[in-house]
């Protein structure tokens, strides 16, 4: 027996005439044409590099789409066939294979979703766009794709594979799956052609893939390998199931030299969050699916989905259920999640919470920031980072929650000395009180995890520690990092003051003292998810919400997660209804304009935190700088608290 603690996690495979170093790879995730000029910018390079550098042994690009006039879905894609787009790849490719990892090029083609906005941004459409068959979708006529459209499209595929080649990515990746070109063809329900191009016969329905495959290795060489990621089962009531997985499969034994095994289709929304596992699912969540597709072919098969547990990825190699395993988000959470548990490092590996907060701000700012991780989409700044401090300062930072840890961790990295108050009895600050919450599992190791390294650390860390003005003058720091938080936001609402009322997080630490009826005032994100955690507890809520919709705040797709949630666990949301009085035994509304009454033993407000301004303005001149972050600021979410704790921290120190 070996060193290694995942010896079969840590087994080279070889792919085509490709060794890669291990078993754990890097799935595709996107970097988007941020410019808008049709390329991508410095920072691409960075952030896949970084991947390698963590010790993968493939890293998976963006969706380069083969075809800029057919093929493109959004405006942020990258067209493969953009003229001058090769040195701009080159880099991609050479800032991953630097570090050792096979640089991997995910080649996509929208299919009828071509030249089209996002479903979740509205899917208007953009200009043609062609499918299997000619139909009517979303209110925009699709045109069937001619004999001569479908072999441009193989070629298209070909030629950037033969491009992507010639940029040094030694494998490709075609997606087949979630709802896409490809997988359009691969479905029955989409692909009802009557000629060798679809209709029942799955040979027919795989024979454009297959070409393309076969034409890649044809022009590229036998032993360049070629992956191909495909929806095993589309995951909803009037989709394909896994049986249709198995058939797409088995055509592609002796053709692809890697079966990426994902599932679900894009266009519907209650299958996103099993597409890309929400919170709400469970660790290894899809691996079934690769499970039941690799007891029919012999062709190696690479599971994806909610993977982040070291032991469960050995067990899934280790028992045949797959031979790769493919990870997206826990490599924004943390890109050396591969060296070091490999190392033994286990205990220090940052948990993708599965918060989507990545997903979601790529989509709107372009780059995948991390709410555990503050350098994940700023790799290129870290790359070339902040030189060390020219001045050592002595840092006080004031309260011990999400920001205040990531300030004190980052602030004694560069040299400062820090002193940490908390003016409670522990670190981890107002999320400590989700720690029983069972979706939020990965928040209290994360919380525990930056306090034990806090705990290792040349941190002076001081608990149950108010700090006042005249506190804060006796310490004679140099510079203040104001984390203080905010507190909940009290409605002006009759009966706010009665017994049986509770604001939110008070409510978390206090299930036991809940009635078995309860109201909460609030469907903002933290009303929801209080209300889906004592739905699991076994009571009955209700939700009052003046809007006419949930309050995403500011993460709009855990909120796709959160709806499949609501309705799973019949959490009842009333809209359009503001809450007037409180009683001992129900909480009196208006709706429409007429009064209605829903029964509560136990009534919860969630209507939003308010900064600790008051707090904060007694403390500003009691050092030479001054930096207030967090909540305390604008009450946000855990990605702008450790941004700005992380980036405060890095900047001490230049005068």
């Amino acid at each position: 027996m070996g060193i290694n603690k995942y010896p079969h996690l840590f087994q080279p495979i070889v792919l085509g005439n490709r060794i890669f170093r291990n078993r754990i790879f890097a799935s595709p995730t996107g970097y988007q044409n941020i410019n808008g000029d049709g390329f991508l910018n410095e920072g691409a390079a960075a952030y896949y590099g970084r991947k390698a550098m963590g010790g993968v042994a493939s890293v998976a690009t963006f969706e380069g789409v083969v075809d800029g006039e057919f093929g493109k879905g959004g405006s942020g894609h990258i067209c493969l066939d953009t003229p001058r787009i090769e040195m701009n790849l080159g880099r991609v490719s050479y800032g991953i294979s630097q570090y050792g990892a096979v640089a991997t090029l995910e080649l996509q083609h929208c299919g009828m979703f071509a030249n089209r906005d996002l479903a979740m941004f509205g899917g208007a459409g953009k200009g043609i766009a062609y499918g299997p068959v000619e139909c009517e979708y979303g209110g925009r006529h699709i045109q069937g794709m001619t004999e001569e459209i479908i072999e441009r499209t193989i070629n298209k595929f070909i030629d950037a594979a033969v491009l992507a080649k010639r940029l040094g990515f030694g494998m490709v990746l075609i997606h087949a799956g979630h709802g896409w070109g490809l997988h359009q063809f691969l479905s029955p329900i989409t692909n009802t052609r009557t000629d060798k191009w679809g209709g029942k016969d799955i040979e027919n329905r795989c024979r454009m893939l297959i070409a393309i495959i076969d034409g890649i290795h044809k022009k590229c060489g036998k032993g360049f390998p070629v992956e191909v990621r495909i929806s095993a089962s589309e995951c909803y009531e009037g989709g394909y199931g896994i049986e249709n997985g198995i058939a797409i499969a088995c055509q592609l034994e002796g053709h692809a030299d890697l079966i990426h095994v994902s599932a679900g289709n894009h266009e519907v929304d209650e299958v996103f969050t099993i597409t890309h596992p929400s919170m709400f699912q469970k660790d290894g969540c899809n691996v079934y699916l690769a499970e039941e597709i690799k007891k029919h072919v012999k062709t190696p098969v690479a599971t994806i989905g909610a993977l982040s547990d070291p032991e469960l990825m050995e067990e899934i190699i280790a028992t045949g259920k797959a031979d790769v395993v493919e990870l997206g988000r826990e490599l924004m959470a943390d890109p050396d999640f591969v060296n070091k548990i490999r190392t033994g490092n286990e205990d220090s590996v940052k948990t993708c919470m599965r918060c989507l907060s990545c997903f979601s701000s790529e989509l709107t700012h372009g780059e995948p920031y991390c709410a555990l991780n503050p350098e994940s989409g700023r790799e290129l700044e870290v790359k070339y980072a902040i030189p060390a401090p020219n001045v050592k300062k002595k840092v006080l930072i004031i309260g011990g929650g999400c920001a205040g840890m990531e300030a004190a961790i980052t602030s004694v990295k560069r040299g400062h000395e820090v002193i940490l108050c908390e003016k409670s009895s522990r670190l981890g600050g107002v999320l400590r009180c989700e720690e029983n919450v069972d979706f939020k599992k990965k928040l209290e190791k994360y919380l525990n995890q930056q306090e034990t390294i806090i705990g290792k650390m040349a941190i002076d860390v001081r608990l149950n520690t108010e700090v006042t003005p005249s506190y804060a003058k006796e310490v004679g720091a140099d510079v203040i990092i104001a984390a203080l938080g905010a507190k909940q936001l009290v409605p002006n609402i009759k009966g706010i003051d009665n017994k049986n009322v509770y604001g939110a997080i008070d409510a978390y630490k206090k299930t036991g003292e809940l009635g078995e009826s309860v109201v909460i005032l609030g469907a903002g994100l933290v009303g929801v998810e209080l209300g889906l955690h004592l739905r699991a507890l076994g009571k009955k809520v209700t939700i009052v919400e003046m809007t006419d919709h949930m309050n995403d705040g500011g993460n709009f797709l855990h909120m796709s997660g959160v709806r499949v949630e609501v309705k799973k666990r019949g959490l009842e949301i009333k809209f359009e209804t503001m809450a007037k009085e409180i009683t001992e035994n129900e909480v009196i509304c208006q709706h429409d304009g007429n009064e209605v009454k829903f029964a509560a033993d136990s009534v919860i407000y969630a209507v939003g935190m308010v900064p600790l301004t008051d707090e904060l303005m007694k403390l500003y001149d009691c050092a030479n700088e001054f930096y207030p972050i967090g909540d305390c600021v604008l009450p946000s979410n855990i990605t702008n608290a450790t941004t700005t704790a992380y980036m405060t921290g890095m900047n001490l120190g230049r005068c």
